[in-house]
């Protein structure tokens, strides 16, 4: 697919979901990292003075952004797939028993 078949397919699917800003409510962590990639772009410290510091600092927190995201979508995929099975029908849970056992009704006559 090219580049401009796919620049036109994300925006038509951008159109009808909520905007950038909505979305970013939900993922919190998303957010704060593109802040904090924006603080280096817009060299809010005012410490990046090199391109290759400004690249290092937003290749790192690109990288932990892509290791919080796809944490964060593995646990979204195995919520779904337990409330999936839990709703299904004939699913029986089985729970922890409480039982300690049967109780000592006495001594035996042996």
């Amino acid at each position: 697919m090219s580049e401009i078949k796919r620049f036109s397919l994300m925006e038509a699917t951008s159109d009808r979901k909520q905007s950038l800003e909505e979305r970013l409510k939900d993922l919190p962590e998303v957010r704060a990292r593109f802040e904090r990639m924006l603080g280096v772009i817009e060299n809010a410290a005012g410490d990046v003075e090199k391109a290759a510091e400004a690249e290092q600092q937003v290749a790192e927190e690109l990288r932990q952004m892509g290791n919080e995201v796809l944490h964060g979508w593995a646990r979204r995929q195995e919520q779904k797939k337990e409330n999936k099975f839990n709703n299904a029908k004939g699913v029986n849970r089985k729970e922890k028993k409480t039982s300690t056992g049967t109780q000592n009704l006495g001594k035996s006559r042996s």
